[in-house]
């Protein structure tokens, strides 16, 4: 490990005592110089190893001579290792077992400045990082500093962006914890979930809603659902308007930002790469909450369905082609862990959408997850992972798992899978997206886009 500057030592210890405790990993912090913290003591990080060649550093500092505990979970289809440093040196100890969780402990660490590098032995995944030491944290989880307070005084708006705020024009200082999403599936929106999930997790802090196109009608619905100091609607509908001081300013003081339906190709070509995404992914990390309806869902996880000029994929149509020209997926958008290995589909059951989105699992590869929610419907997900659902309708999760088989997967022919899982969530049930655990019994699912009765069961839902 390369020595750090005594100004970068001194700057990352200010650092520790002045930041909220981490909580959530943020890219990119694959080198020693960027590492991602500070890390409190006892408190979990989520984060990821996404490639062969991801690795992940994270810093600490402790106030006094003690033992460093440090506890890595992951995967069981991975296998990931830990490093433990102080400011400058090799290693001095280090999790290098094919054990999960990967434990060890350092006894009479000096007080001072360390650090932490996770890497990848085999697979990549999700997994959650716990260390505690002597000093910041003290082995309990502090309040949180504001990380978004003062955020200073509103910028200009910029000429042609629409901007409607009802209520406070201020930052406003709210403490939060850990980050969460919210998943809707379009139609009606779901009252309760804003009520019931939003509006505690946010604390009254601000609240902005993103669109391209339409008008401020969230602004009062949200205000009186999540008792909000502020609503702001804004349209961008250009990525100069993206990169704007303002966007960009209204977006980091908020607590909760949801993301209106629309069009999700469109998203991604005014914002994909802007200030505004840089700043979705800050109001997560700082433990707020990210969400979105219909097209706004869509861009929320990994993988993203994007139609983007063509006519929109339907089931009967992608089922006949394993490389159907309606069936486009991006990426490099948000990239929330949470999310990792996701892809969304929303008006799900109304719109018989079970077809396309079983061809989505099948194009993301064994180890994809397909997230679909129905109209009038969400799943409201932790940091912890865990989602439970709200509303009037359904919430499905398609995975495989070793009976799947994937038949038949190649361009120009009907898609043929055997045995996918099917989980049907209810309204008051839930899923973990982290490590897959639900009390729901799941049935199994197969396609095959030769026959004009593609689904088996007959009724897939």
């Amino acid at each position: 490990m390369k020595a750090l500057s005594l100004l970068g030592v001194i700057a990352l210890l200010l650092c520790g005592n002045t930041q909220a405790c981490l909580i959530q990993e943020s890219e990119n912090n694959n080198n020693e110089s960027a590492a991602d913290g500070p890390l409190c003591s006892g408190t979990t990080v989520q984060a990821s190893i996404g490639s062969r060649t991801d690795q992940d550093w994270f810093y600490f500092d402790t106030n006094a001579t003690g033992d460093i505990s440090v506890n890595l979970n992951h995967g069981s289809n991975a296998d990931f290792d830990w490093f433990l440093y102080r400011a400058s040196g090799s290693y001095i100890a280090s999790g290098q077992s094919g054990a999960n969780p990967e434990t060890g402990t350092y006894a009479d660490s000096p007080a001072g400045a360390h650090f932490i590098k996770v890497t990848r032995y085999s697979g990549t995944g999700n997994y959650q990082l716990t260390v505690n030491f002597s000093g910041t944290g003290g082995g309990t989880n502090p309040e949180p500093v504001p990380e978004n307070c003062p955020a200073g005084s509103r910028p200009a708006k910029p000429g042609g962006l629409s901007a409607t705020l009802l209520g406070n024009s201020n930052d406003v200082c709210v403490s939060l914890s850990n980050p969460a999403l919210l998943l809707m599936g379009g139609g009606a929106d779901v009252d309760a979930a804003f009520a019931n999930r939003i509006a505690p997790h946010i604390k009254g802090g601000n609240v902005v809603v993103l669109r391209t196109s339409g008008t401020a009608a969230y602004n009062e619905y949200l205000q009186g659902l999540t008792n909000a100091a502020s609503v702001e609607t804004l349209i961008v509908d250009t990525r100069t308007k993206a990169n704007s001081d303002y966007v960009d300013w209204a977006i980091r003081s908020a607590e909760f930002v949801f993301i209106a339906g629309g069009d999700q190709s469109d998203y991604l070509n005014q914002w994909q790469g802007t200030k505004l995404q840089d700043a979705l992914i800050q109001v997560y990390n700082k433990g707020g909450a990210v969400g979105g309806t219909s097209a706004g869902n869509h861009v929320l996880a990994q993988f993203i369905y994007d139609p983007d000029g063509v006519l929109g994929a339907i089931s009967s149509e992608a089922v006949t082609d394993f490389c159907h020209e309606t069936v486009n997926i991006s990426t490099n958008f948000l990239n929330i862990p949470l999310l990792s290995g996701i892809i969304t589909d929303t008006h799900f059951k109304q719109r018989d959408r079970m077809g396309r989105s079983a061809v989505f699992q099948a194009r993301l590869g064994s180890s994809g997850r397909v997230v679909a929610v129905s109209e009038a419907t969400s799943l409201f997900v932790t940091a912890d992972g865990n989602g439970v659902v709200d509303g009037s309708h359904e919430v499905y999760v398609l995975r495989a798992d070793s009976q799947t088989q994937y038949q038949q997967t190649s361009c120009g022919q009907p898609v043929i899978i055997n045995d996918l899982l099917r989980y049907k969530l209810l309204p008051g049930q839930s899923y973990n997206l982290l490590n897959n655990s639900t009390a729901v019994s799941p049935s199994r699912l197969s396609i095959n886009g030769s026959n004009s009765n593609f689904y088996n069961p007959t009724n897939p839902y």
